[in-house]
């Protein structure tokens, strides 16, 4: 398996995660886990950031849909005042009651000390007068409730499908982390038996090199008999350390992704056999019901449909129902735990008709019609997409089960090959470079097959993901 595949789907599997979370490890002993793939997705989906903030998103649609219920429910507030005027206001205003004295004086034809007529002046003037006291107390209580709203109506209506979806945008983020847990984690599998294969072919180097030096002690090899074979052993050495910082490398991001503490170890349980991989790929049928992102867009649609019904239902009128009782004094003094106190109440109908609001509602009656439209044809263009991605996931998945199995014979011939050759070798009918040939043959056999298992399993998951069964 070369180390750009490896890298790839690590990075492209950490780049989906973006949000990138910081774990703090809560204590300072770290854990030892070892998990089946189903485990380790079951791991991720309880701590992965990107799934928890999802569920965080559903409960915030929770409180929002509180907010909606709350505007057709009562709403009752208390209202206090205690005010102190330490300068009463002064207003002036026309002396009305010299004018109102003299008219009465003048309509009676009273005269005055000199025995005339009392004749009233021209001009009054104005008084200056203080109204209100130095100390002032209220108290109420205020009852609003909405009677008829068609806007609030419909988003209590909507109440549960928001929630449906909010829950539906969480699997979906679930689903992409599941996916690429199951392909981190294969690979690393891929990887654990790869060292295995290499591992044997060292100690079969080990061999070699021991025997070559034995015939060359007797004469019947040369030096650079010796010197190829122990390259080649040094090759092998090097390709395992390559291929365990790899999977080291794997093994981080795979931690990373589930959010487990890179202090923490992770075993894989899993073994992988060819049989289990051919299991359940002939499946023809598939539902587009079945992925979670046409559910989504299923509710997303209902709810631009809402939408539209709410900016329709806007122009007509809204009906609400008001209340007060309160009660107030009024005092010179600082005095209120004795009376008088005045009460005062009112209950009211409100009706709002809307009658030209420049043209806004109808534009947004309209936006809302047109988003209808985009998740529409997003929908169908998901049926198209899926129906792709099934159609090239279950060709890449028939190919590469057909390559496997090519490489696989392959491996069997080089063993064939190599052993055949190993026991010429040995019996002194055939050279080194012949027995070196055939081994490089075998290991380049063996990291085929490998390269082959790797691509099955992606494709695989590939299959099961699109065809939404990937479990």
């Amino acid at each position: 398996m070369s180390s750009k595949k490896i890298f790839t789907i690590i990075f492209s599997a950490l780049f989906c995660t973006t949000g990138f979370a910081v774990h703090a490890q809560q204590n300072n002993v770290p854990a030892i886990n070892t998990f089946t793939a189903k485990q380790a997705v079951d791991y991720a989906m309880k701590n992965a950031v990107l799934v928890k903030n999802a569920l965080i998103d559903i409960e915030l649609q929770r409180q929002t849909n509180k907010e909606v219920t709350a505007a057709a429910l009562p709403q009752i507030t208390g209202s206090g005042a205690l005010n102190y005027n330490p300068n009463v206001a002064v207003q002036s205003f026309p002396n009305f009651i010299a004018a109102g004295t003299y008219g009465v004086l003048v309509q009676n034809n009273v005269k005055n000390g000199n025995g005339d007529p009392i004749v009233a002046p021209s001009d009054f003037g104005f008084i200056n007068a203080a109204f209100g006291s130095k100390y002032s107390w209220s108290g109420g209580i205020d009852l609003k409730q909405l009677l008829f709203d068609g806007q609030v109506f419909v988003g209590l209506m909507a109440r549960n499908e928001t929630i449906h979806n909010a829950e539906l945008a969480a699997d979906v983020t679930k689903e992409q982390i599941k996916a690429n847990v199951y392909k981190i984690y294969y690979q690393l599998v891929v990887g654990q038996r790869q060292i295995g294969t290499i591992n044997a072919n060292i100690d079969t180097y080990e061999k070699l090199l021991h025997d070559t030096k034995e015939i060359y002690k007797n004469g019947f090899a040369e030096k650079l008999d010796v010197d190829k074979v122990q390259v080649q052993l040094n090759n092998l050495s090097t390709q395992k350390l390559k291929s365990q910082n790899q999977i080291d490398a794997g093994m981080a991001g795979l931690k990373f992704l589930m959010n487990m503490p890179q202090q923490d170890s992770l075993v894989l349980a899993d073994t992988l056999s060819d049989e289990e991989l051919k299991s359940n790929i002939l499946d023809e049928n598939y539902n587009y019901e079945d992925r979670k992102e046409f559910q989504q867009l299923q509710s997303l649609i209902k709810l631009d449909e809402y939408n539209v019904r709410r900016y329709k239902l806007s122009k007509i009128p809204t009906l609400s129902f008001s209340a007060n009782y309160s009660k107030s004094a009024q005092r010179q003094e600082f005095d209120f735990f004795k009376g008088p106190y005045f009460t005062s109440s009112f209950v009211a109908l409100h009706l709002d008709v809307p009658i030209f609001l420049g043209g806004a509602t109808n534009a947004k009656i309209a936006e809302a019609k047109l988003n209808l439209l985009k998740t529409n044809n997003n929908l169908d263009q998901l049926k198209s997409s899926i129906d792709n991605d099934v159609a090239q996931s279950r060709i890449n998945m028939k190919s590469a089960m057909i390559t496997m199995d090519s490489q696989k014979k392959n491996i069997e011939l080089a063993e064939n090959v190599y052993n055949t050759t190993k026991l010429k070798y040995e019996q002194g009918l055939g050279s080194n470079q012949e027995i070196s040939q055939a081994q490089a043959d075998l290991v380049t056999a063996q990291n085929n097959y490998y390269s082959s298992l790797y691509d099955a399993i992606i494709a695989k998951i590939n299959f099961l993901q699109a065809a939404g069964k990937l479990q």
